[in-house]
């Protein structure tokens, strides 16, 4: 029936719009379903909510067809993410997280891309004793994923402690800032038997989401802090950025980027990854006020009726650079300041030993895919308990999903380097430069959205393109590669200079030309590309790199001048110029 209120030109709103306005802010009935022991699930619309908590209901898709046939309901579980702004936690807080891997979920640590943990597997009759547990190392879950912002990366910089210790702080005061207001978090998750709450996150009175609103954002929110010369953040692909302009050893402000992103989807032109913009210059002092009116424009004009059109990419797009940056500055009440200039030279990872002005060491592991996980080959998780157990510096996740064991005390360090020779760590980071820089997302078995393998399958064609860069001499080259099982781009794979990104089992589009240091995307040169084909397909592109590049030229400027793929300008022009063999 049509409702005749409801004027008849007005766009039916996104489901998730309805789901957020009626959920009494992010309640909806998750209480009553973590209390159901009837099955392992919980109810549709509250799989929406509950992201917003931090938490991702999965199954495990390797299962799916037994179970099928047994009648069974799916093996259902719950992925949770634990937001670490800025990437950086104590050496109790990895203990815990270790110790929660083995009580509660699969045995395995991921480190993700944007500086956060997760833990999987976790069933559901254990899913809020997990939270509590999580909160009790003074770490939380609230925004770890949802239409809000989420958690705000910022650059480790062992080599810059400093201002590290300066971006770190900025970084907590945005993420602290911009947390939702909402007391269902604390209500669901952390109230005990006698109905007490212990939290981290406050819970202010009255309840009002002052920034959000009662529908949030139209879609996730990202915002990251880059500390040149590194860009391990990838501030472009984000949806704001602040680049710390540094002078005389201090920061003096940021440049602020906004409008990147890199989610689309495969077939529909319309969907397409894009650089964030450079908007403006702010000091130190207005950062959270920027990114809050950034947040509350994108709120109110964002798209809501189509979730693939609703990041504040496509409102940048559609509505142009100069009316986004006059109504930010409207709503700030000044107007930004000129941005100011700034230089990026990678956005890896610097592996090994690295000495600060302090006296401490900070020691870059490299940690494949960032699983933690003890295999035949390595006790890596066994290892960085040990370590943990006796380190009085901190840890920082980095951005391409590695590890820093960092502040490392001149009376601690021969103790952890003897600990990383007992568990076979000293030389993790022994690898070519290929796979040194490389990332992949989770995808299966667990993501539901995952169309191909990708953590699971990308160490092996490595070892297959390591060969081959040995016999070419590339096998110390630098190229950043990376692999997502959707398009929806977690591992940030849109502005590597190798990407793959899945279409179906055993099949992947593989896309060249990103820039070496973030700041450019690639372009599509295969479509569907079976697993064994992708090495026979790259062989001869490399064999002219390695014998035909110039002095200096990185993989992905190579192969646009060489004429494999057109350069991407813009990212609406991103399905263009593809050039089918």
């Amino acid at each position: 029936m049509t409702d005749p209120n409801k004027p008849a030109d007005q766009p039916k709103l996104a489901k998730n719009e309805t789901i957020k306005a009626a959920s009494n802010l992010l309640r909806g009935t998750i209480a009553d379903g973590l209390r159901d022991d009837s099955t392992g699930a919980l109810a549709a619309d509250d799989t929406q909510l509950t992201k917003f908590h931090g938490i991702y209901q999965q199954d495990d898709r390797d299962l799916r067809g037994e179970r099928r046939k047994a009648k069974q309901e799916r093996a259902f579980a719950f992925m949770t993410r634990v937001r670490v702004p800025g990437g950086v936690c104590t050496p109790q807080q990895w203990l815990d997280m270790d110790r929660f891997c083995t009580d509660y979920a699969n045995g395995t640590l991921k480190l993700t891309t944007r500086q956060a943990f997760q833990l999987h597997g976790i069933i559901k009759k254990n899913l809020k004793t997990t939270i509590r547990k999580i909160n009790d190392s003074l770490m939380d879950t609230i925004a770890a994923c949802g239409d809000v912002n989420r958690n705000v990366m910022c650059n480790p910089n062992p080599y810059q402690s400093k201002l590290h210790a300066e971006a770190l702080e900025m970084a907590k005061a945005i993420s602290a800032h911009l947390t939702p207001a909402t007391r269902a978090y604390h209500e669901i998750w952390l109230t005990d038997e006698n109905g007490e709450k212990e939290n981290v996150t406050p819970s202010p009175e009255p309840e009002a989401e002052p920034i959000y609103g009662k529908t949030y954002l139209p879609r996730k929110f990202k915002i990251v802090i880059a500390v040149p010369p590194s860009n391990d953040v990838d501030v472009f692909a984000h949806d704001l950025g602040f680049i710390a302009i540094i002078e005389d050893d201090r920061i003096v402000g940021y440049t602020v980027t906004a409008g990147g992103g890199m989610g689309m989807s495969h077939g529909k032109e319309t969907t397409f990854p894009r650089l964030a913009d450079v908007l403006g210059f702010c000091t130190p002092g207005q950062v959270t006020d920027v990114a809050e009116k950034i947040v509350t424009t994108q709120r109110d004009f964002g798209d809501r009726v189509d979730r693939r059109h609703a990041r504040l990419k496509y409102t940048i797009e559609d509505r142009g650079l100069d009316w986004f940056r006059g109504e930010v500055e409207n709503r700030l009440g000044y107007a930004l300041g000129q941005a100011r200039p700034f230089h990026f030279d990678h956005n890896g990872d610097r592996y090994g030993w690295i000495d600060d002005e302090n006296g401490n060491s900070h020691l870059t592991l490299f940690i494949e895919n960032g699983r933690v996980a003890d295999t035949d080959e390595s006790p890596t998780r066994t290892g960085l308990r040990e370590i943990a157990k006796v380190h009085d510096g901190d840890f920082r996740l980095t951005a391409n999903q590695n590890l820093i064991i960092a502040n490392v005390s001149p009376a601690k360090r021969a103790g952890i380097e003897s600990l990383l020779d007992q568990y076979e760590l000293t030389h993790c980071y022994d690898q070519t430069g290929l796979r040194l820089n490389s990332m992949a997302c989770v995808a299966l078995p667990t993501c539901g959205l995952a169309l191909a393998e990708a953590q699971r399958y990308l160490p092996d064609l490595l070892t297959e393109m390591d060969a081959v860069l040995g016999e070419l001499g590339l096998q110390d080259d630098a190229i950043t590669i990376r692999m997502t099982g959707c398009p929806n781009g977690c591992a940030r794979p849109y502005i590597a200079e190798i990407a793959f990104v899945g279409r179906s089992p055993g099949k992947y589009n593989i896309y060249l030309g990103g820039g070496f240091v973030g700041d450019r995307l690639n372009k599509l040169y295969k479509v569907s590309a079976k697993q064994e084909e992708i090495v026979g397909i790259l062989r001869p592109i490399l064999e002219r790199y390695a014998n035909e590049r110039t002095d200096g030229e990185r993989f992905g400027d190579f192969v646009i001048r060489t004429g494999y793929v057109a350069e991407t300008r813009e990212g609406r022009e991103f399905h263009n110029d593809f050039k089918e063999d």
